[in-house]
């Protein structure tokens, strides 16, 4: 079994515990759908590739499940802003990543600490948290960060030649997107909660699309912090006073 299939399974076993719950709230997903794409991507790495033309062809559980799931949190981003910060964020870690890996060699054998694979992952989570920000942004850009590295990889062959063939999240990319959609998704509630609360809570002008687009716990831990908030303000305001 892969790293990538190793985290899956912990991951799995999270959500069925209910340790995951903030984290699920926070993308929209209820716990049954999670485990639903996580047993998808489990099963589907061990089926046979999908070919698209005579030598590409892609991996279920490491292209098509990806894809709908981003889609997916793509469609319940809150707002347009966010929507459009995602496709931005995928972008630019695609290219962060396929420059790197244009520096440094792909093959194990030149790296005797690290797979460059899981270097890349890492590379990709925190270039996609950084770029994205939100949680559902963070995790777009990290795991689609590293699909479209293989669809630029393909498009560069055709414009210079070159022949072999291609598994589009297969092989070792299926561990890469599994590691840096997790640890984007991780770094942007560690970092970004910790951001939140020293900021004072989250800002209070936000776009009523995106209110929309929080679930009722979320929304209520947002109103109570900033209902927390402006008392503190008017406590201050007082005393001043």
């Amino acid at each position: 079994m892969t790293i990538g299939m190793i985290v899956l399974v912990v991951v799995a076993v999270l959500v069925y515990l209910g340790a995951a719950q903030r984290v699920l709230d926070r993308l929209r997903l209820s716990d049954r759908a999670a485990l639903l794409f996580l047993g998808a991507m489990v099963v589907g790495g061990f089926l046979p590739d999908i070919p698209i033309t005579d030598n590409v062809s892609i991996n279920i559980g490491g292209g098509i499940i990806p894809i709908v799931l981003a889609v997916y949190l793509f469609i319940k981003a809150g707002s347009t802003k966010e929507k459009v910060r995602a496709v931005l964020a995928a972008l630019v870690t695609g290219g962060v990543v396929y420059a790197a890996m244009k520096i440094m060699p792909s093959e194990p054998t030149y790296n005797y600490f690290l797979d460059p694979m899981y270097l890349f992952a890492i590379i990709a989570a925190v270039v996609g948290y950084l770029a994205g920000r939100s949680r559902r942004s963070a995790f777009i850009a990290g795991s689609m960060g590293i699909l479209l590295t293989d669809i630029f990889s393909r498009i560069e062959i055709a414009i210079y030649g070159g022949s072999g063939g291609m598994s589009i999240g297969g092989a070792g990319v299926f561990d890469a997107i599994v590691i840096s959609g997790i640890l984007a998704l991780l770094l942007a509630e560690i970092f970004g909660e910790s951001r939140e609360r020293i900021q004072g809570g989250p800002s209070q002008d936000r776009p009523d699309s995106l209110k929309k687009g929080l679930s009722d716990v979320e929304l209520s831990e947002e109103l109570d912090r900033e209902e927390m908030q402006k008392n503190e303000e008017e406590e201050e305001y007082k005393h001043e006073e």
